[in-house]
């Protein structure tokens, strides 16, 4: 399904048209699970939930949404991709609360979102951090999330943005500056 025929059907999902909805799941489905798997990647070993998990109660939590409305494809995959963060960041929170404090989960901040390597981040305490930077500067907090949360591209940010792929390069190095500053420093390999 293309791109064009993927947005004809979030806007009419968006417009209440009934079985929309039935239509577009299948269409997006895989970018959804795509997306998940890739923000499950970046999870500790032994996380409990799974990609189709994480994917569903996305969904779930988006069908619970009011007056949606999107511009495409890479739109919807942001919203996605923040309801996700949330699904991640709630899941997180409970484990924690059970254990008392227990494993931190721990999710990699990378120049490039998709890179191996990089520098381990407690997730909750990004959550909080891309919460403070949002009263700071919202786009960039949002652009955070699209990049990597959502894994999307420089070119699919721009686009979600209505900005240049320049700027989104300049505000990605500007916010993950800001971040990994925030965060404070990484811990020492074990």
């Amino acid at each position: 399904m293309t791109d064009a025929d993927v947005t004809a059907l979030l806007q009419a999902w968006s417009g209440g048209e009934p079985g929309a909805l039935d239509r577009l799941l299948p269409a997006v489905y895989r970018d959804l699970r795509r997306l998940a798997a890739s923000r499950l990647r970046r999870e500790q070993r032994g996380h409990t939930l799974q990609p189709t998990a994480l994917v569903h109660e996305a969904v779930l939590r988006l069908m619970g949404q009011e007056r949606l409305s999107f511009e495409s494809r890479a739109h919807f995959l942001a919203v996605c991709a923040g309801l996700m963060r949330r699904v991640l960041i709630d899941h997180a929170r409970r484990r924690r609360r059970i254990k008392r404090g227990g494993t931190l989960c721990r999710v990699d901040l990378a120049e490039d979102v998709g890179a191996d390597g990089g520098r381990d981040v407690d997730l909750i305490a990004l959550d909080r951090a891309l919460d403070e930077l949002s009263g700071l500067d919202a786009d960039q907090a949002r652009l955070v999330e699209m990049r990597f949360f959502a894994g999307l591209s420089t070119e699919e940010t721009a686009e979600v943005l209505g900005v240049s792929a320049r700027t989104v390069k300049r505000d990605w190095r500007s916010a993950r500056a800001w971040l990994l500053q925030r965060l404070g420093p990484s811990p020492a390999p074990a």
